[in-house]
């Protein structure tokens, strides 16, 4: 892809969100894949995991990932992501249930199932005495395929590490080895990429590259999923968002929905003369004050928000607002809004 000129800002860190949305919107995701996301190339049906009596790893899991998705799983430590992830791939015996990959169903096609996955862990799993370039040989000839000069080249070219090629792992920077593991995950070219906290230890102009490849990749049909800490990359990028919780599975829809469903916008009203007390004819906005009276906040739903009528209502009581700061809810406030929430069932 040719970079445009004049589009060297996108890299700083304070526009980093906003060049991951350019990168989205210049349709680096193709229309047509739009099209084959009805395709389910991952079904998993009520799996649970138990280490022991008392810990229930996942508690009755069930999703299905769709073809060309790029689909981001989000929790807080210890809520299951990586345990599902390790069900799915292989290295975690479940406890019960069923996951099939592309109609393979594990159990009884394991090593066919396997072939179509592509996993970036998040530990270094890398041996530090062999150069980047023999690692990712070495990956390819486990799944019994031949070497391919062009697509190691390929990978390590859109991953900035063609000329770290002959360096041996150990000698590379934290960021750099996350590099490689995507790179060794792409080897056996799955069908299906899992990136668990990809961007962990990555500086901002490289995690923007490897957004950029990895964009590229869904555009090619790659069904991506995606575990994060950086929320504002799934709110960005995802096209659904699942959200696991102590082991459930507390939602799953599309971005723009949840956003939508949960979104409310905080109003700061910034006031000529400050206030001490909220007249009668207000009191149904349920207006905070703040700032010692110098600005009323209002909180409201996309659904409820009547701003012409506030400000009607705030003329008629003599009540001159000096500017308006609008705030809307992010994707991390929702989160810690459901979770917060479940926690509460939990408890009661």
């Amino acid at each position: 892809m040719k970079k445009k000129k004049g589009r060297n800002i996108l890299f700083s860190p304070r526009n980093l969100n906003l060049s991951i949305k350019f990168l989205y919107r210049q349709k680096l995701l193709s229309k047509v894949l739009l099209l084959h996301m009805i395709n389910t190339i991952l079904s998993i049906k009520n799996v649970s995991k138990s280490y022991s009596i008392d810990t229930q790893a996942l508690d009755n899991v069930s999703l299905d990932i769709y073809e060309g998705e790029l689909f981001a799983l989000l929790g807080p430590n210890g809520a299951g992501k990586t345990t599902l992830i390790g069900c799915i791939t292989g290295s975690v015996k479940k406890t019960s249930g069923t996951i099939s990959v592309s109609q393979y169903n594990i159990d009884h096609h394991p090593s066919r199932a396997k072939q179509l996955i592509g996993l970036v862990p998040q530990e270094l799993a890398l041996d530090i005495f062999y150069t980047v370039e023999d690692t990712l040989r070495f990956q390819r000839g486990l799944y019994g395929k031949p070497h391919n000069p062009h697509l190691l080249e390929r990978t390590l070219r859109s991953l900035s590490l063609w000329d770290k090629r002959t360096s041996e792992v150990r000698q590379l920077s934290g960021g750099m080895k996350r590099r490689v593991l995507i790179a060794k995950a792409l080897m056996n070219e799955p069908k299906i990429l899992f990136l668990d906290e990809p961007s962990a230890g990555v500086d901002v102009e490289l995690r923007h590259g490897m957004w950029e490849e990895i964009l590229k990749l869904k555009a090619q049909g790659v069904t991506i999923i995606l575990t994060t800490h950086y929320l504002e990359e799934a709110e960005n990028m995802a096209d659904r968002i699942g959200i696991i919780n102590k082991g459930s599975l507390v939602t799953v829809d599309k971005t723009s929905e949840l956003l939508a469903r949960f979104e409310e916008k905080r109003i700061d009203l910034h006031l000529n003369q400050p206030l001490t007390t909220i007249p009668d004819a207000l009191k149904h906005y349920n207006l905070e004050i703040h700032e010692n009276g110098a600005v009323l906040r209002f909180f409201a739903s996309r659904d409820t928000f009547s701003p012409l009528s506030l400000l009607s209502d705030l003329k008629n009581s003599g009540i001159d607002v000096q500017d308006i700061n609008t705030k809307t809810s992010s994707l991390e406030e929702i989160f810690m809004q459901i979770i917060h929430e479940k926690n509460a069932v939990i408890k009661q």
